[in-house]
C-alpha cells in the first residue's frame, strides 16, 4: 500500500470496473484515432477533401453536445450518462461500416463526436464518485495515465491491422470496445463510503444561467480554453512543423509522440503525488510557464544550427510533457471543486465546451499562422500560456481562505452557495 501511495496511485479496491472502462475506452479510441480519414478514403469513393469537410461539419454540429450532456448528468447522473455516451459511440463506429455517401459520413461522425463528448463530459463526475477523501488529483492522474497507455496500445494495434489491410476490423473492434466500456460502467457500483450523485429533483432548481453568472468558474473555463490550443500540438502541429518548417523526416514526429505517451504513463502518478499539497492554481500556473518555455524552444529551433535541432526537439517535448503531467490532475480537480454539486453536470458541460470550442478553432487558427511562418503558431501558443498565469492568480484571489481553499490532497474548496446567489462563487 505504501509503495502504491508513493507512486501517486489512488485506492482502486471496488473501482476496477471503472479503471477497466477508462482503459478500454482509450484503447478503442487509439485503434482509429489516426486512421479515420484513411478508412473512409479507402472504403468509399469519397475524396480526401470531402472526407475532411464532412468530419469538420460533424464536429461543428456536435458543439452543443456538452451543454445537453450537462443537463443529462444533473438529471440522470454521471455514470448513466457516460455509459450512454459509450453506447452512442459503439453505434456510430458500427455505422462506419455502412457509409458510402457524404451525408452518411456526416451522420456517423456526428454520432461519434456526440458519444465522445458525452463520455468525457461525464468522466469528471465518475472521478467524484470513485475518489476517497483527498484522492481526486490522484484519480485524475490515473485517468490520464490510463488514457495515454490505452491510446498508445490502440495505436500500435491499429497500425498493425491497417498495415495488414484489415480496415473494417479496426472499426469493428472499436465499436466492440465501446460496448464493453458501457457495460462495465453499467455494472460498476462505487465502493467505499456512500457516494451518491446529486441528480435533478423538484427541490434542486438551477439552470445554465447560474453557471454563466459564476465569474469565477468562467475565468477557469477561459484559462482552460487557452490550454486547449497547446494540448493539440501532437495531432495538429508537430508533424507538419517538423517536415515543413524544420525539413526533418516524419519518423521524428512519431518518436516524439511515443516519448509523450511513455513519459506521461511513467511519471503522471509520481508527479501528482509530489505536487498534491500545492494549491492547484499555483501548479497550473507553473505548468503554463513550463509550456511557454517549451513552445519558445520549438520556435527557436527554426533558426538553430542543424546539429542542435534534434536534441532541442526532444528537450522541448520533455518540457511539454512535464507541463502536461503537472497540470492535468489539478485542472480536473478545479473543474470539480469550483462547481456547485447540485449543478455539477451543467458546470462540467460548460467546462467541456471550452475543449470542444478549442478543438474546433485550433485547426484553422494554427494552420493560418503556419502559413505566415513556421514560428508563428509557437509564438501564439507561448503567448496563450503566459496569459493564463495572471488569470490563474486572479482566480486564486477569488477563492477566499475563509471559504476553505483547495487543501492538501485535493480537499474541497468551499461549501457551495445556493444557485442564483453566486457572483464570484464557484461553478
Amino acid at each position: 500500500m505504501a509503495k502504491t501511495r508513493s507512486l501517486g496511485l489512488p485506492r482502486t479496491a471496488g473501482q476496477r470496473p471503472l479503471v477497466a472502462a477508462h482503459l478500454i475506452d482509450s484503447l478503442g479510441t487509439g485503434l482509429v484515432l489516426s486512421f479515420v480519414v484513411v478508412y473512409f478514403v479507402r472504403t468509399t469513393t469519397l475524396s480526401v477533401a470531402t472526407v475532411g469537410a464532412a468530419i469538420t461539419a460533424a464536429r461543428l454540429l456536435a458543439l452543443p453536445t456538452a451543454i445537453v450532456t450537462g443537463r443529462l448528468i444533473d438529471r440522470f447522473g454521471a455514470r448513466a450518462t457516460a455509459a450512454a455516451g459509450n453506447a452512442v459511440s459503439a453505434l456510430a463506429y458500427g455505422g462506419f461500416l455502412a457509409v458510402h455517401q457524404a451525408w452518411q459520413l456526416v451522420l456517423v461522425a456526428w454520432l461519434a463526436q456526440v458519444g465522445a463528448v458525452g463520455y468525457w463530459t461525464s468522466s469528471t463526475g465518475l472521478v467524484v464518485l470513485a475518489a476517497g477523501e483527498g484522492e481526486r488529483p490522484r484519480w485524475f492522474a490515473l485517468v490520464q495515465t490510463l488514457r495515454n497507455a490505452g491510446l498508445a496500445l490502440g495505436a500500435a494495434l491499429g497500425s498493425l491491422l491497417v498495415g495488414a489491410g484489415e480496415l473494417h476490423a479496426v472499426v469493428a473492434l472499436n465499436a466492440v470496445s465501446y460496448l464493453a466500456a458501457a457495460l462495465l460502467l453499467v455494472l460498476w457500483r462505487p465502493a467505499g463510503r456512500a457516494r451518491t450523485e446529486p441528480v435533478g429533483t423538484p427541490g434542486n432548481p438551477g439552470s445554465y444561467r447560474d453557471v454563466l453568472r459564476d465569474r469565477r468558474y468562467l475565468l477557469l473555463v477561459g484559462v482552460n480554453l487557452c490550454n486547449v490550443f497547446g494540448s493539440l500540438i501532437s495531432s495538429l502541429l508537430l508533424a507538419v512543423y517538423l517536415t515543413g518548417g524544420l525539413h526533418r523526416q516524419a519518423w521524428l514526429a512519431g518518436s516524439l509522440l511515443m516519448m509523450n505517451g511513455l513519459q506521461v504513463v511513467l511519471t503522471q502518478g509520481p508527479v501528482a503525488h509530489r505536487l498534491e499539497r500545492r494549491r492547484p492554481t499555483r501548479v497550473i500556473a507553473a505548468a503554463s510557464l513550463v509550456n511557454a518555455l517549451a513552445f519558445a524552444l520549438f520556435a527557436l529551433l527554426a533558426a538553430a544550427p542543424g546539429w542542435s535541432v534534434v536534441a532541442g526537439l526532444y528537450l522541448a517535448m520533455f518540457l511539454y510533457n512535464v507541463a502536461e503531467t503537472m497540470a492535468t490532475p489539478f485542472a480536473g480537480e478545479l473543474s470539480v471543486s469550483l462547481a456547485d454539486p447540485r449543478l455539477r453536470g451543467r458546470y462540467l458541460g460548460v467546462y467541456q465546451l471550452s475543449w470542444n470550442t478549442g478543438q474546433a478553432l485550433a485547426p484553422g487558427v494554427l494552420t493560418l499562422l503556419l502559413a505566415r511562418g513556421a514560428v508563428w503558431p509557437w509564438v501564439f501558443l507561448a503567448a496563450l500560456a503566459v496569459a493564463a498565469v495572471p488569470a490563474l492568480l486572479v482566480l486564486e484571489r477569488l477563492i477566499p481562505a475563509a471559504e476553505g481553499a483547495v487543501g492538501p490532497g485535493g480537499g474541497p474548496l468551499a461549501a457551495p452557495a445556493a444557485p442564483g446567489a453566486r457572483t464570484l462563487s464557484r461553478r
